[in-house]
């Protein structure tokens, strides 16, 4: 067995605390062994929390530390760019959280990085590694479900936990680049990201919060073989953090539920007396506790590829091009929402197929002059057939 890698983790909020959470009690070959916080009083506590050996107010000293070979990035979206820079320079091993840049621009910068430096890096997107997401991947890859034509992905939630995500300039944007990242990535998995995205229609508005960026967001992005995704996402949700996915083929459907609606159920009138999930709203009434929060949330699958790629030699499952991918797609929605019409989506780096015409579901054949349209079992028992005319285009119906 290979030894385990020792990580320097930059930033001690939340996000922060679920990755070590992860790595700690899930994998400890590959600890966090130095921690940076801008607070010093934060940062000792978090390193007494989680048994880390070092903390540090001085980011770089933290980054070029000679005992990690590994820089993980759990910081503001304004400071990635910088923080790439720094660990690639160091000659780490670079694991980056969501969304890679605040725009394509500086994610295609953090990808030209890591390339021209040879250094790994991993994309953390979590919610592509939830167990339900991997599981049906893999009936998807399978052919279950045919050709993948409509993917929805939904998040939403009563609003972020830090105040840098509801400044725009920080953020890169409100909650279309917090959340819609996360469904961007999963759209593209489901249809596979082999097939390019060409364009995205938006809508986002500030209903709610007296912010300069929008709190709700919907936007439909066309990929170049004829499918389709849409992405819902909202500051404003009540009830908790509500995660939902659905994926429609020629031949199947697949509904996915992450939090909200797990099976897991519990009523109390008193108080549960403590955490019961990442934005709950309280912990009397009606609760919706997580068994295994960071497992449920894809971490513990994100971090095993991640780091067996890194020791096998081979790329992860989310790389930084991947994170270029979606934030090309935001930036084609953010222009749309100005706009109010479809704007295509500018990948001036593609590396996936590309189709000079979109391919056709097609019709079934049934014989030289019909093609099926669809078959429908009758209430009497009968089965009728709708057929078109291959010669007229006219379209009849039978009854077997």
């Amino acid at each position: 067995m290979q030894s385990g890698h020792k990580i320097s983790l930059l930033g001690s909020g939340l996000i922060g605390m679920f990755y070590t959470m992860t790595l700690h009690k899930f994998q400890s070959r590959h600890v966090v062994h130095h921690v940076f916080s801008r607070s010093e009083e934060r940062a000792k506590k978090f390193a007494a929390d989680w048994s880390i050996p070092k903390y540090s107010t001085d980011i770089k000293t933290v980054i070029n530390d000679p005992d990690t070979d590994t820089v993980l990035i759990g910081l503001p979206n304004h400071l990635h760019l910088q923080l790439v820079e720094m660990a690639a320079e160091a000659g780490k091993a670079i694991l980056c959280t969501k969304p890679l840049g605040r725009d394509a621009v500086e994610a295609k910068k953090m990808l030209d990085i890591v390339e021209k430096k040879g250094v790994y890096a991993a994309y953390l997107e979590d919610l592509v590694y939830t167990p339900k997401t991997l599981k049906s991947l893999e009936s998807v890859q399978r052919g279950a479900l045919g050709k993948v034509l409509w993917v929805r992905s939904r998040e939403t939630h009563p609003g972020p936990h830090s105040a840098w995500f509801w400044d725009k300039e920080q953020a890169g944007g409100g909650a279309l680049i917090d959340m819609g990242c996360h469904c961007a990535e999963i759209v593209r998995v489901f249809i596979g990201k082999e097939i390019r995205p060409v364009e995205a229609m938006c809508w986002m508005d500030t209903l709610v919060h007296n912010i300069p960026a929008e709190d709700h967001a919907i936007a439909l992005v066309r990929f170049q073989n004829g499918a389709m995704g849409q992405i819902e996402v909202s500051w404003a949700f009540r009830g908790g953090m509500d995660l939902r996915d659905e994926v429609a083929g020629t031949e199947g459907t697949i509904w996915l539920d992450h939090f909200l609606r797990t099976g897991f159920q519990m009523f109390t009138n008193v108080g549960q007396g403590g955490y019961v999930a990442e934005k709950a709203e309280g912990d009397k009434g009606w609760l919706f506790p997580v068994g295994d929060e960071v497992n449920e949330l894809g971490y513990t699958h994100m971090f095993i590829d991640a780091f067996d790629a890194m020791d096998n030699k081979r790329p992860p499952m989310e790389t930084f091009y991947d994170g270029y991918v979606v934030n090309a797609i935001l930036d084609a929605c953010y222009k749309s929402a100005k706009s109010r019409q479809w704007e295509p989506i500018r990948l001036d780096d593609w590396r996936g197929k590309e189709m000079t015409e979109q391919q056709q579901v097609g019709d079934k054949f049934v014989d030289e002059q019909y093609d099926l349209i669809k078959e429908e079992k009758m209430p009497d028992g009968r089965v009728k057939h709708i057929l078109k005319d291959k010669k007229s285009g006219k379209v009849i119906e039978k009854i077997r």
